[in-house]
């Protein structure tokens, strides 16, 4: 894997290296080594998936408090999704910045975000799924978030949400 740091502390893309013959392809999405190589001691012990019938659906921002901060790393396993992790820690130098990536199936990349960060993303595609591996655990009643369109942090989204939740619809703004 190729390791990118992104101007968020801690928030690397990653870009597999594919092995392709007639069959198709071969790559890795994880190694614990190549991790600790890059001074990113993570251990996921969760995974999830996340399916999304319409283009143009908006998750997020969602984070965990403390103590129960979440590390993800993020594939798009199917479809095409804008990926975007917000610094909410108020001691980093990027506190209340965003970077966003395209992260599909065809390009491969996952972007691994730090604990202390909100993550959100937005379908570009129907039918699109994202993968998640996580650590901690999830911890029922720690689960927060932030408004998508807070003018404070001020994404610049690819396109305008067309479906959102109501519990996203109604998340506090950062500031």
């Amino acid at each position: 894997m190729i390791f990118t740091e992104t101007k968020i502390p801690g928030a690397w893309l990653l870009e597999s290296q594919r092995h392709e013959d007639e069959r198709g392809y071969f790559t890795r999405t994880f190694c614990r080594q190549e991790f600790l190589d890059h001074g990113l001691d993570f251990s996921p012990v969760q995974s999830n998936i996340s399916y999304n019938r319409e283009r143009l659906t908006l998750r997020g921002l969602h984070f965990h408090a403390a103590p129960f901060e979440e590390t993800k790393l993020v594939r798009c396993t199917s479809g095409r999704v804008f990926d975007v992790a917000v610094d909410l820690r108020p001691q980093s130098p990027a506190y209340g910045q965003w970077f966003g990536i395209e992260l599909s199936r065809e390009n491969g990349r996952g972007f691994f975000i730090p604990a202390g960060c909100a993550h959100g993303f937005l379908t570009l595609q129907e039918h699109t799924e994202v993968s998640y591996q996580m650590s901690p655990e999830f911890e029922p009643g720690h689960d927060m978030g932030i408004r998508w369109d807070d003018p404070s942090i001020n994404i610049q989204w690819p396109a305008t949400p067309r479906v959102i939740s109501e519990k996203d619809q109604a998340l506090p703004f950062l500031v």
